[in-house]
């Protein structure tokens, strides 16, 4: 289910639909370069990590450890590291929507530097992920601390991106009602997860695994938004994105990794609706002024509202304010004046009648995130 798109023909069309769950074949800053601004909700970056490897590396009983040296992986100094590294972040900058966020994940040789240039790109930092590993591999040499874990970034395009998402109560619940922190423990990818070519090697050397990418997604990203992975290799991204119900765009250039990207999402069967509903909380809500209830007439002007023991009353201007005993302002300000306290919630301390019984004007606000949400 991932159409191979050759960079030529991307830059041939500009719809979505052209290359929505598809894998780009090509350099991933020329691609980025050839999709539409603000095109992509969020973005999953596996860079390479400049490992700097000085040579073979054996086990004690002198076996080889399959490490990363591919060629893709090395670079000739820091310095053109870094310039690429400013390279494909600005261009990410450019496709991201405005509150879409940005997730990069790396090892200690290069996250400190894609993290001073995220800041020198004006992105803003939410929150460093440690991802500790179960099963790490051991330090063979003996003449270093076990490096047991990697560090993932979460930013937003900009200081400003209030609106990004974050599917905070979703995640508090599932831990047990207790808040998720940044420190998260899952194995690396090995067993059946781990794809292998027909002699039996790794068909890819930093293969993540899919529980790491299914909380990245599930934490930042809504059913039906598209993410985009500009160093696709395996396709851990796109396959877990299409088990839960979003979209994708990857980027790789290596077609040995593109073709067992391509049949591993092929494979996956998306789960439905229901399975995929994210639970959501008040903070979450689309936010509804007290005069929208007004304007669409669900209250009027001149309607008298009370509190639920009919102890205080107010009465509905036009502008959407209350007004009572001389005093006027918004529900929460009045709703507090009245009772003589420093604050109120306005929305459960004010009642309409409906006719047979009061009821909280917090039920209309729920009339209007009702018809909001038809129209997502």
């Amino acid at each position: 289910m991932a159409a191979v798109l050759p960079l030529a023909d991307l830059k041939q069309q500009v719809r979505p639909d052209t290359w929505l769950n598809s894998i780009i074949k090509g350099d991933c800053v020329a691609a980025l370069e050839a999709l539409p601004d603000h095109s992509v909700d969020a973005i999953f970056a596996d860079p390479p990590y400049n490992l700097q490897l000085g040579g073979t590396l054996h086990r004690p009983d002198q076996s080889l450890v399959d490490a990363v040296d591919d060629e893709w992986d090395q670079f000739a100094s820091f310095e053109a590291y870094d310039a690429f590294t400013r390279a494909w972040l600005l261009a990410c900058r450019r496709v991201l929507k405005p509150n879409g966020t940005i997730w990069v994940i790396g090892s200690y040789h290069n996250i400190f530097r894609v993290g001073s240039i995220l800041q020198d790109l004006n992105f803003w930092l939410l929150n460093d992920i440690v991802w500790r590993k179960t099963n790490p591999m051991p330090n063979f040499k003996g003449r270093r601390f076990q490096n047991a874990h990697e560090t993932m970034i979460w930013a937003s395009r900009d200081a400003k991106a209030k609106g990004y998402t974050f599917n905070y109560d979703a995640l508090k619940a599932s831990n047990d009602d207790v808040q998720m922190r940044s420190d998260w423990l899952f194995p690396i990818c090995s067993g059946s997860e781990r794809l292998k070519d027909q002699d039996g090697k790794k068909v890819h050397p930093t293969q993540k695994p899919e529980a790491l990418l299914a909380r990245v997604i599930m934490s930042s990203t809504k059913p039906g938004d598209i993410i985009l992975d500009p160093f696709f290799g395996s396709g851990t991204t796109g396959a877990v994105a299409r088990r839960l119900g979003r979209n994708f765009v990857g980027i790789e250039r290596e077609q040995d990794y593109i073709d067992a990207a391509a049949a591993r999402i092929a494979a996956v069967e998306p789960l439905g609706k229901a399975e995929l509903t994210v639970m959501t909380g008040k903070k979450a809500e689309p936010r509804v002024a007290f005069n929208t209830l007004v304007e669409a007439g669900l209250v009027r002007p001149g309607q008298v509202l009370t509190d639920a023991r009919r102890r205080f009353s107010a009465v509905i201007r036009a502008d959407g304010t209350l007004a009572a005993n001389g005093e006027a302002g918004s529900i929460h300000r009045l709703g507090a004046k009245v009772q003589g306290l420093d604050a109120c919630n306005g929305w459960t301390f004010w009642h309409f009648d409906d006719g047979q019984s009061l009821k909280p004007i917090d039920e209309l606000r729920t009339v209007i995130r009702n018809d909001l949400a038809k129209l997502d």
